[in-house]
């Protein structure tokens, strides 16, 4: 695919992975429009994403499918269309049992990480079909296939993103839509209360799932990775 002058949709873009992934596609010539929680981080993000290029945004709850559907049909509206969506927004509640995790922390992860991807897929997919095809990349984890303790919200949330995008991926395949998710391990991010550090250098960085993303989008329209794992290197030694 050939990014200048395609739209792309990321959603969680006002920090860390998802800022990543805008700030290479604005590089690589795509118009972007983010999504956060809030209006004071869209509106800060927006503040340095536009000096790289053609970028807008709003807030919205990707739980909300009604603002969800929103935000797509601004997209269409003030850039022309949605040909790429990256679904990158959400949530990780680590450090509780099954036993200690409230039933709204639950809900909460699934519906964030889980059914706000669906609701975007579910809005974007007949956008593309009217571009004449797209790419759609969700960011899941390592935690989707190999599961934790005291992280059961997050592994079943992203268990289900994984077989979710594999399932989109063979219905749309033949529209010219690609489907693709990305399985990162640790990266250096504030994600699930992190604090990025000079000494969590040896984590995997959020530009370097964003040059992941681009390769994606990139490869010939014939070949389709459909999962993508990326660790780190070198983790410590305990």
């Amino acid at each position: 695919m050939n990014l200048a002058n395609k739209v792309a949709v990321v959603t969680g873009g006002t920090k860390g992975i998802g800022y990543a992934i805008a700030e290479k596609l604005l590089d690589a010539g795509a118009s972007v429009f983010i999504c956060g929680r809030t209006v004071s981080a869209v509106e800060g993000a927006l503040k340095t994403l536009a000096l790289r290029g053609k970028a807008v945004g709003r807030s919205c709850d990707v739980r909300n499918d009604e603002q969800v559907r929103s935000i797509l049909a601004d997209c269409e509206r003030v850039l022309g269309g949605v040909d790429i969506l990256v679904n990158n927004a959400g949530i990780g509640i680590m450090g509780k049992t099954v036993e200690q995790i409230t039933p709204d922390e639950f809900r909460q992860t699934v519906e964030t990480n889980l059914f706000g991807v669906y609701y975007a897929c579910h809005y974007a997919v007949p956008l593309m079909k009217i571009r004449g095809g797209g790419y759609i990349i969700n960011i899941s984890s390592l935690a989707g296939q190999n599961a934790h303790p005291k992280m059961a919200a997050y592994n079943a949330s992203k268990f289900g993103l994984n077989g979710f995008s594999e399932a989109l991926m063979q219905e749309v395949r033949q529209d010219d839509i690609k489907v693709s998710y990305i399985c990162p391990g640790s990266v250096n991010t504030y994600f699930g209360n992190d604090t990025p550090s000079a000494e969590k250098m040896w984590q995997i960085q959020p530009e370097d799932i964003a040059e992941v993303v681009i390769d994606l989008l990139k490869m010939d329209a014939r070949t389709l990775p459909s999962k993508v794992e990326i660790r780190p290197s070198k983790p410590p030694v305990s």
